[in-house]
């Protein structure tokens, strides 16, 4: 089971990648912000095994980007926090991003950019 490890790197990038940089991590996240909350709601529309959505809800719980609710027993819902919230400009832009680069003449996207909610700035990025 893979287990979250804080980096001591004074790069921000370089801790922001230590936790953002799984391609499951990403997608869970993707998925909790179109809604997603118990832990079968993430297993579908990923095709991500129980023990891997297992092990990333974990590094996302210990990272501070999701919260179990109840911590303890059955019918959990997982949900993103404040922190977790603030990473939506970041997927807005990288939805955007891959729309315009990522796709060949004729392809289309779905527009993921505007899906992803505003999310309230956190007390420590106020000005």
């Amino acid at each position: 089971m893979k287990t979250y490890t804080p980096s001591r790197s004074p790069c921000p990038i370089f801790r922001a990648a230590r936790v953002l940089g799984d391609r499951w991590v990403l997608l869970i996240l993707r998925e909790a912000f179109f809604g997603a909350e118990r832990f079968e709601d993430f297993i579908e529309p990923l095709g991500i095994s129980r023990a891997a959505l297992t092990s990333r809800l974990a590094i996302l719980q210990e990272a501070g980007l999701m919260r179990r609710d109840p911590p303890e027993g059955k019918r959990a819902r997982y949900v993103l926090t404040e922190s977790g919230h603030d990473l939506a400009p970041l997927y807005r832009e990288m939805a955007d991003w891959g729309a315009q680069h990522l796709f060949e003449d004729g392809e289309t996207s779905r527009d993921w950019g505007k899906s992803f909610p505003s999310a309230p700035r956190s007390k420590s990025a106020q000005p």
